[in-house]
């Protein structure tokens, strides 16, 4: 079966069921990289290598067995279908997103708060509506680049075990990948392989967003204001993003009890309620986009 029809396929089983409510296989990854971390990590005092070594007894051995199955004749392409399944978010994405726009937009913040906060990893309990709103669009940009347009890269570029292959290392960078005093020299092997991963999906994405959306304001920002950011990927994704939908993001940001003093992003109005569904509509219109790119990639190569 093509490469095309099974991503069809993988994106129309997430719209259709979701994430699975019980057993999702990342959550159980997840505790199997937690406890890997607690019995490697030596506190921060540790080489960069136990964090080489954690990453790769996480994530080769399924990546293999990816490859393994996916080559099997009789099941292979249901393989394929169901890992890129798994490891896409997209309704995901909007379950989470959506709800805060709806809080903001019956006056409760603090359930645009709690809401948010399942999103960012900065502290939420302060936020005003603004803060809120603009931390809820900053996620849909960049979880819409982690969660599923660099797993369709993957998948179209390496079928199952290459969106395996990514998906486990994104996870574990966003488990790991944390300058704290524990994490910063263990995660800075998973860090640095997910920059890696995500070096040419991110711009793929930001040239996305520019093309669905303000396209010379989108491009203005993300030549200007990119380069300042942090990360070499969130910044071209939220910057071409931010100009794209013509709302300010960036500012003043806590994280793990510090201020961190961020970049603006993009132009234009403050995020508000509006600006969450429009950036989750650009998502969408994103995939459709891709899908569309891809179908017609794999027509004229057949």
């Amino acid at each position: 079966m093509s490469i095309a029809l099974l991503t069809v396929a993988g994106v129309a089983l997430d719209t259709l069921l979701g994430e699975p409510e019980r057993r999702h296989p990342l959550v159980a990854f997840g505790n199997f990289a937690n406890r890997l971390e607690q019995r490697l990590n030596a506190g921060g005092r540790g080489w960069r290598s136990h964090g080489i070594s954690a990453w790769f007894l996480a994530v080769v051995p399924l990546t293999l067995l990816a490859l393994i199955l996916s080559w099997l004749p009789a099941i292979g392409w249901l393989v394929d279908a169901l890992a890129l399944y798994c490891a896409l978010g997209l309704r995901s994405l909007g379950e989470h997103v959506l709800p805060v726009a709806q809080a903001l937009r019956q006056g409760d913040l603090n359930e645009a708060r709690r809401r948010v906060g399942y999103l960012v990893s900065r502290e939420t309990a302060e936020l005003d509506e603004s803060a809120v709103a603009r931390a809820a669009t900053e996620s849909v940009l960049e979880n819409g680049s982690d969660a599923v347009f660099a797993a369709l890269f993957w998948f179209v570029v390496a079928g199952a075990p290459g969106v395996v292959l990514y998906r486990l290392s994104n996870t574990l960078d966003a488990m790991w990948g944390y300058r704290t005093p524990r994490l910063e020299r263990f995660g800075w092997a998973a860090a640095r392989i997910d920059d890696v991963l995500n070096y040419i999906p991110a711009r793929l994405v930001a040239l996305t967003y520019a093309v669905l959306g303000k396209t010379r304001l989108a491009l203005r920002c993300w030549r200007s204001q990119a380069p300042r950011w942090d990360s070499p990927n969130a910044g071209p994704v939220m910057a071409a993003g931010a100009g794209a939908l013509g709302v300010e993001l960036g500012g003043p940001a806590v994280y793990h009890g510090e201020l961190h003093s961020r970049p603006q992003l993009g132009e234009g109005q403050g995020a508000d309620a509006d600006a969450i569904e429009r950036g989750w509509n650009l998502v969408q219109r994103g995939v459709w986009l891709w899908l569309l790119v891809i179908c017609l990639g794999g027509w004229l190569y057949a």
